[in-house]
């Protein structure tokens, strides 16, 4: 399989735009950083690094605008081996992203030298912090899942259910804002007038190789989480639609690229989708195993 680079894109001023469709997460993913590698231009970061006589020391990023839809999210086999990280992680952050198993790290407002995290991506959309523009002081803290819940058992088919992550009066100032931007979900019924909830993720800015399929496996599940709670409160079976996931920028950076040739496009190059893919129910032991680990390294964590 060749998958040398077009450079099409690279003297134009315009970013590219892709997209691609798969039946499971894992085709999407896979299918993404394929057609990001082939057809993404050339761009530098401000995280680039130079050496001490100012060259650069590595390429730069291959990035693109993509969207990414998942056809069938509940479908196998959904995990990629080729992820950077192991199963333990996977089950960390789906932990982290819908459990809000951290939203305590998250530093209050007053904190202003503290060294607790900015956000998490639950603590935003489960407990945002509203404030007064003109007195700036803060207003109820807003449950936005919840509120979510409540209008897709009420109207379905609403347009206005919708959450999002970013603060203005301090993300476009902190060292480290939220990539996640929105999720917005509406139900449509089959021809057996059974729901479904479709899921749509924004994101400013993703890490397409380090990042993306980690964050997608997370906000599945959290759509997943979505359409048990609208069912119980709807009292009607829901399933799940599609998720539909676009990335502003969508990248690899340059000091990846290496890794990115050598593991996944090898992986791509010598396996047949069914060996470079795993099912949940193969991963499901190595989560069982890993749960334990996940709750005490947040107490050692806690009691720093």
């Amino acid at each position: 399989m060749e998958m040398e680079r077009t450079m099409t894109h690279d003297h134009t001023g315009s970013i590219p735009v892709l997209a691609v469709t798969g039946h499971s997460l894992a085709e999407a993913w896979e299918s993404s950083l394929l057609s990001l590698w082939v057809y993404g231009c050339s761009i530098r970061t401000q995280y680039d690094q130079k050496d001490a006589n100012g060259e650069w020391l590595h390429p730069p990023s291959v990035d693109c605008t993509m969207m990414m839809t998942v056809v069938d999210p509940s479908s196998e086999p959904s995990i990629h081996r080729a992820f950077p990280g192991g199963l333990a992680d996977l089950e960390e952050y789906r932990q982290e992203v819908v459990d809000g198993i951290k939203d305590h790290w998250v530093r209050s407002d007053e904190d202003v030298d503290g060294t607790k995290w900015e956000y998490t991506y639950h603590e935003r959309l489960a407990n945002y912090r509203s404030v007064d523009n003109l007195e700036r002081k803060p207003f109820n803290d807003v449950d936005q899942l919840e509120t979510m819940v409540q209008q897709l058992a009420k109207s379905p088919i609403s347009r206005r259910c919708n959450a999002v992550t970013w603060q203005p009066w301090k993300d476009n100032d902190c060292d480290d804002p939220p990539c996640l931007q929105s999720i917005w979900c509406r139900i449509l019924p089959d021809k057996d007038d059974v729901w479904h909830l479709n899921m749509n993720v924004r994101f400013r800015s993703r890490d397409a190789y380090d990042a993306a399929f980690m964050n997608m496996w997370a906000f599945v599940a959290l759509q997943e989480s979505l359409a048990k709670r609208v069912s119980e409160r709807a009292e009607r079976e829901v399933k799940l639609g599609h998720y539909c996931d676009l990335s502003d920028s969508y990248h690899i950076y340059g000091r990846r690229q290496e890794h990115f040739e050598n593991g996944f496009l090898k992986l791509v190059e010598t396996r047949s989708f069914e060996d470079r893919t795993w099912t949940r129910e193969f991963a499901e032991s190595f989560f069982e195993e890993a749960r334990p680990g996940i709750v005490e390294k947040v107490r050692r964590q806690d009691s720093k």
